[in-house]
């Protein structure tokens, strides 16, 4: 069993090129010493008039734009080591920054809702002012939700106290957390980390899976009530700001910013439970091809058929993933490789300190950066293509769109990263000629099916209760948690498979709950893209599709998606994904153990 790598052992052939966003340390700190002094700038725009709001909106993109970056380099690097403390001072300075730009840029949104709605509808139509039109009717649309600028000052000063639950837990869970190594049935001990845990669930060891299911879970159990007490000051702050700004749940106060209708989650939700025996009948389907008289759900990850793609390198990775995307066309194809090469906007393994888990992230005048956590396995493979996804569509948009409009909301964050998924899913099956790879790939598939549409919407339920219990002033404990949590397992996977004691602990492992409302739209954002890349694959979709990535946050999120043709209003495209998962399901049921 090898330690651990330092940052400092990992060589830079493998990690992110960051001084594409500052050059240096000194860079960033000379640049936010000059942004920190010229925030207030803005407040010569105070109040808003229609004859200097054009200059005010142009002035708070320019500001928004530098504290971006610079945010998001203090970010990225305390999270390549979360132990250094010059970085996490960094991440505090720009916490203060960015509550900083929030309460002087407070009083623009009340100060536009001051204006004459008539005479400003007009105005939007003048050249000065055409680009904002989208973001003013959105401001006019949520008018009542919108408080007064003193109000909002004071919502904005409170921005790292708000904050503070997300950075407890992270710092909790990725710097402080340790998990006892897990051993397997020969004694052997191996290395348990958050970038190891799934791989080990995939072992072909039974004990080795059941050492690290329970390793990994009695560690949040030792810090049960601090976890619950963290997750239930989240909820509560959710619910708090939902309330001053005059919505009537947390879930509609997530939803509107976005102008997604709550009937959208809830018919996610109704929709996935009424197919639920569907993933009964796949866990049962799994206990009599793993050959097993009771399945846990430390069986769950373990292929259920002979793994012959256990050990993929990261090169390996890349070539599928480029094959994988090729029918985007040739202008996609090529900004990928270079992406992946050249241009460095990956950083790929694990290192001591290193944040969990994969994720792309950037800020507008850059390219996207992307934290891979890589393992030489199928998953690893698709979280590449899955990130990929993401970066892509943060450079079509900020290729494409004015800074104003340069991010995408969250209900279409995860559609781009899961089409490349199901590219990459469609291009091995269509190349294996070999039955056993075929049956592993589509069981692959299923699993994909099972961890993003089920396993999100459980989370995604699973968020509804807890918030609507805060509502109703109910408390949320530990046992409280845990008991909800069990029940939702129950539900979910049905009665063939034994429930440990451990699993009751899982939501304190899910740093998605700390961003409220948003898993769900894995959920959704899976269906929409199993129907795009059939589009693209099927129908020469491809066009439409990078229309889609180039649009940012320029519409609604539902109206881009029409425009690449599907039509997340309605529950038709979670049905039809589902429809899918009945077919793999077919198949795979008749395979003899």
């Amino acid at each position: 069993m090898s330690e651990l790598k330092t940052r400092d052992q990992i060589s830079d052939d493998f990690k992110w090129s960051i001084t594409d966003l500052f050059a240096s340390d000194e860079a960033w700190e000379a640049a936010y010493g000059e942004y920190s002094d010229r925030i207030n700038e803005i407040s010569a725009f105070d109040p808003i008039t229609a004859d200097n709001l054009a200059d005010c909106l142009d002035k708070m993109e320019q500001l928004s734009k530098n504290v971006e970056q610079l945010y998001v380099y203090a970010n990225l690097k305390s999270n390549e080591d979360s132990t250094n403390t010059k970085y996490q001072g960094y991440t505090d300075r720009t916490d203060a920054l960015v509550s900083a730009y929030s309460g002087a840029v407070a009083f623009i949104e009340p100060g536009i809702l001051a204006l004459d709605e008539s005479r400003l509808l007009k105005a939007l139509e003048t050249e000065r002012l055409k680009k904002y039109a989208h973001y003013i009717k959105d401001i006019l649309r949520s008018r009542s939700h919108i408080l007064d600028p003193r109000s909002e000052k004071m919502l904005a000063d409170f921005y790292e106290v708000c904050a503070a639950p997300d950075t407890i837990y992270s710092m909790l869970n990725d710097a402080d957390i340790a998990f006892e190594d897990a051993v397997d049935s020969k004694g052997e001990k191996h290395r348990l980390t958050h970038g190891t845990f799934i791989s080990l669930l995939q072992s072909k060891d039974r004990e080795l899976r059941k050492s690290a299911f329970k390793s990994l879970y009695s560690s949040y159990f030792k810090q049960k009530n601090t976890l619950a007490a963290i997750y239930a000051s989240s909820v509560k702050k959710d619910v708090t700001i939902a309330k001053l700004r005059n919505y009537g749940s947390a879930l509609e106060s997530a939803l509107s910013a976005y102008n997604i209708p709550v009937s959208v989650y809830k018919e996610l939700i109704a929709a996935v439970r009424k197919h639920l025996p569907l993933m009964h009948r796949y866990v049962s389907l799994r206990k009599r091809l793993l050959g097993v008289d009771k399945l846990y759900m430390y069986d769950l990850y373990t292929p259920i058929v002979k793994n012959d793609m256990s050990s993929i390198d990261y090169e390996t990775a890349k070539k599928e993933v480029l094959k994988a995307v090729a029918p985007m066309g040739g202008e996609y194809i090529e900004k990928l490789e270079k992406a992946l090469n050249e241009e460095k906007w990956v950083d790929i393994y694990e290192n001591k300190g290193k944040r969990s888990g994969a994720y792309s992230w950037g800020a507008y005048g850059c390219h996207p950066f992307v934290s891979l956590n890589y393992n030489f396995n199928v998953d690893s493979m698709f979280t590449l293509a899955h990130e990929m996804g993401h970066a892509m569509h943060s450079y079509y948009t900020w290729d494409n769109q004015p800074v104003i409009y340069g991010d995408y909301t969250i209900f279409v964050a995860e559609v781009a990263s899961t089409v490349n998924e199901a590219l990459l899913m469609e291009h091995l099956l269509a190349q294996t000629k070999d039955e056993g790879r075929r049956i592993y790939l589509l069981n692959y598939f299923m699993e994909q099916f099972r961890g993003t549409l089920f396993r999100q919407t459980m989370f995604a339920e699973f968020e509804l209760i807890t918030h609507e219990m805060t509502e109703r002033g109910e408390p949320l404990t530990f046992d409280s948690l845990c008991d909800i949590y069990y029940k939702l397992n129950r539900d979910y996977y049905g009665e063939d498979i034994e429930l440990n004691e451990e699993i009751k602990w899982e939501w304190a492992r899910i740093p998605h709950f700390y961003n409220q409302f948003y898993v769900y739209q894995y959920a959704t954002g899976y269906s929409a893209a199993i129907a795009l890349s059939r589009r693209i694959l099927n129908e020469n979709g491809a066009g439409d599709y990078i229309n889609f990535l180039k649009g940012g946050s320029s519409k609604y999120s539902i109206d881009l998606l029409k425009g690449a043709g599907v039509d997340m209003s309605t529950s038709k495209p979670v049905e039809d994904a589902l429809k899918v998962f009945e077919e793999l399901l077919d198949e795979m049921e008749k395979i003899k153990p």
